[in-house]
């Protein structure tokens, strides 16, 4: 495998997720959690994650060692850049780490919260 990179999952791309296909081969490092200065807005089929450095939450998410080829097949997936952009992430205990950001306004009305899917209110 060619050299690694850290990657946190929040959404369809975590295990037991219809993604999760595109990371498979990859090296599950274990569940983390960010600082507490994001948030996880629910686009429907899919989640995209936002800074919110007011009333930021603690995301819960994976972390996969990722090849960079893995990580370029990936970015080609998440649209990079375009409606997502991929930059680091500070994760409790681990530093910075690369993630998935919106890169597009929150829909007005859209639910947020530190996961997806966002539980039942």
């Amino acid at each position: 495998m060619d050299a690694a990179a850290t990657l946190f999952v929040y959404g369809t791309l975590k295990r037991g997720e219809r993604n999760h296909r595109l990371l498979a081969d990859q090296p599950f490092l274990g569940p983390a959690t960010t600082a507490p200065r994001y948030r996880v807005v629910d686009l429907g089929p899919y989640p995209g994650l936002v800074c919110d450095e007011l009333q930021g939450l603690a995301v819960q998410g994976e972390l996969f060692a990722v090849s960079e080829c893995c990580l370029a097949e990936l970015d080609d997936f998440e649209g990079v850049p375009g409606p997502f952009v991929r930059e680091r992430i500070e994760i409790d205990g681990r530093g910075d780490v690369w993630a998935y950001f919106m890169n597009t306004p929150v829909p007005q009305g859209a639910s947020t919260g530190d996961r997806w899917p966002l539980p039942a209110a």
